[in-house]
Order: structure tokens, then sequence, then C-alpha cells
């Protein structure tokens, strides 16, 4: 601090070029007021008052030439976030019981819960419900459906052979009048309506149509034994007898709303 002309005037602490401007505008003011409070008793010594003083110093300061060097805005922020997440891992530190070893001891046991569940659960699958049609434009026979799935079989492309295997199966359910004929039904729909006249199969036709929807919409790879399921499933509900009952009371509901469509 330093006493100038009369004029109480604090010099705060600044870095580099900022200081040195700073410094030498009080230095300036500092040699008028000690040459003025030298002249003649008759001229009042020349003084700066404090607001006009500070102004220069802003006007100095916020010249083009201080500032080049002054971090940008992202290096700000960056510098901000990282100075948070300093705080936020010392104060976790500080509350888990020794200190960061017991906190690297914790975020350790989290990873290894987590690689548990996903190792336990696996990578989470789409819902198996699609609205997508089962057929195609050009209808084919069960027969045709279940040669197709063969072939594929037989080269091991699974995904298709499961693909027209599932047709067969709806296929031939229509052919045999339990299901009604609706080209736009999907896999579930197919299979609901399947169970509710052969009830006995009514999990693995579900499961069929799952398995539909996951090779076809779901991106997924099936395999042989997929497939395997599938053909059975389909050489069973060729011995099984409809529960005429439920298959009476299926196709009822099915036609009201078709017309209320």
């Amino acid at each position: 601090m330093s006493l100038t002309g009369g004029v109480f005037t604090a010099v705060p602490a600044l870095p580099g070029a900022a200081g040195s401007a700073v410094r030498g505008l009080l230095g300036v003011t500092a040699r008028a007021g000690v040459l003025a409070a030298g002249g003649s008793g008759d001229e009042p010594p020349v003084t700066i008052p404090r607001d006009p003083a500070r102004e220069a110093a802003r006007r100095e300061l916020s010249k083009r030439m201080y500032h080049e060097n002054d971090p940008s805005l992202i290096q700000r922020a960056l510098n901000a976030f990282w100075d948070w997440a300093g705080h936020l891992l010392d104060t976790a530190a500080s509350a888990t019981p020794g200190g960061a070893l017991g906190l690297l001891v914790v975020a350790l046991f989290v990873v290894a819960v987590l690689a548990a569940l996903w190792w336990r659960l696996g990578t989470p699958r789409r819902p198996p419900f699609s609205t997508a049609p089962l057929f195609d434009d050009r209808p084919r026979s069960a027969a045709e459906h279940r040669a197709a799935a063969e072939a594929h079989a037989a080269q091991g492309h699974w995904n298709h052979a499961v693909q027209e295997r599932m047709r067969a199966i709806v296929r031939s359910l229509e052919e045999r009048a339990l299901l009604d004929v609706r080209p736009g039904r999907t896999a579930d729909e197919a299979a609901a309506e399947a169970g509710r006249a052969l009830p006995a199969h009514t999990d693995r036709l579900r499961s069929a149509a799952h398995e539909f929807d996951d090779v076809t919409y779901g991106g997924r790879r099936s395999d042989e034994q997929a497939y395997q399921r599938i053909a059975e499933l389909d050489r069973d509900l060729e011995r099984s007898r409809p529960d005429l009952a439920n298959n009476a009371t299926s196709t009822a509901h099915s036609t009201s709303r078709r017309a209320t469509e």
C-alpha cells in the first residue's frame, strides 16, 4: 500500500503483465504526486482520485495484450469439471472407511456385481411381441414351408430354417381349419389363437413364436437345437386333436373382431 498525493491506494497482487501494467500506472501517478508536492506553495498538489485511477487501470487491463495467454472457455470448463471431480472423490474417500483404499475396494465391488449381473442376465433382449406379418405375399402350403425349412437346415442356415418351420406350423393349422386364414397375422397372434384350440401345446407355441420373432426382427442367431424344438412341435401338432369347444370360441371371437375392423 502507498500514500501518494494524499490518496490511499491499494495495489492487489496481480500476476504477469497485468500486474506490471497496474504498478506502472500507479508509479506514474505517484511520481506525478511527488513532483506536484515539491512545486511552489502557490499551487495545490496534483492528485488522482480513487475512481478515475480504478477506471484507468481497468481500461489498461482490458487490452488484448494482457489476455493472449488466458485459457480458452473449453479449458476453463474442463478445469472446473476436474476440480469438481477431485473434490467429489476427496469427499467420498474421507467418508469411506479406510480412505482412498476403502473407496477403491467399494468401486471394485460394484464393478464385480455389475459383471455378475451381466453374465447372469445376458444382453438385454427386445420384447418378443411383434406386429410384422408372419407370411409374405405369395401363399405356400405347409408342405412347401416344411421342405424349405429342411433345405435351410441341411445347409446350416438355422435362422431361415426356424422361420420356415414356424410358417409351416401356422399354415398347417389353417389347412386343418384350426385357425382361420388371415394374411396379416403375426407369429404371436397365431400362437395365442392356436393355444386355445390346442391348450396342451400353449407354452411350446408361445416359445416357438418368440424364437421366430427373435431371429426375424431381433437380430439374434438361432441354432440347430432351436430348430429341432420347433420341428418336433410341428410333428406333435400334426398328431394332436383339437379342443373343439375352445376352438369354436376362438373362431367366433376372430370373426367378430374382423367384422368390427
